[in-house]
Order: C-alpha cells, then structure tokens, then sequence
C-alpha cells in the first residue's frame, strides 16, 4: 500500500500537506499556502524532488533532534520531517519521503 498526501485546513484558513507513509505515520510536513492549487503544486514539487539525494538535507535542532529539510531545485523548502532521536532514523525518513512520494494518493480533507 503506498503512501498519502493529505490536504488539511490551517487555522488561519491556508491549506497545508503532510506527506504519510503506508503505516499512516507522518513523514513530511508543508509549508501553509494560500490556495488548494498552490498546495497541489507543492505536492507535484515533492513528489518531482523527493527522488535526489542531494535535495535532502539533513539538520540538527537546538535540542540535538535530527530531521530533515526537502528543497526544490531552487533552493526553497517544501517539505519539513518530523524529529527524531537519532540520525539513522532520520535517514529512515529520508528514505521513506523517497520511496512514497512519487506514487502516494492524495487525500483532500479541507
């Protein structure tokens, strides 16, 4: 069974995505956008850029947790992971944003 996007409602009214695995876990959340469209693009763009290593990059909180960034070829980040305690975990939620991606349903929750 392969992954979901699923569209959500903000609460300033904007719309926003999270990415899920095949478990139902959330492994990618978005940015908050403006329009359905804009958030349906942005779901094109993950699964486009969701398929090169090098657009993923790897960070560490304040508080020593580990997740990721996903940019665009252009440098801005559409997608953000979730913490986790250590780093092989985090390349885990690399790995699955891969895997998922480029052919999860989406969902529209709004």
């Amino acid at each position: 069974m392969p992954g979901k996007f699923v569209i959500q409602n903000s609460i300033d009214g904007q719309v926003y995505f999270v990415l899920k695995a095949a478990n139902g876990e959330v492994i990618l959340n978005s940015e908050t956008y403006r329009s359905k469209q804009s958030c349906k693009d942005g779901i094109e763009s993950v699964r486009e850029n969701s398929q090169y290593i090098s657009n993923f990059e790897k960070k560490v909180s304040i508080r020593n947790d580990h997740y990721f960034n996903l940019k665009a070829m252009n440098g801005q980040v559409i997608g953000t992971s979730e913490m986790y305690t250590t780093s092989a975990a985090r390349d885990k939620g690399i790995s699955s944003v891969m895997n998922n991606a480029p052919d999860a349903s989406i969902s529209d929750e709004t």
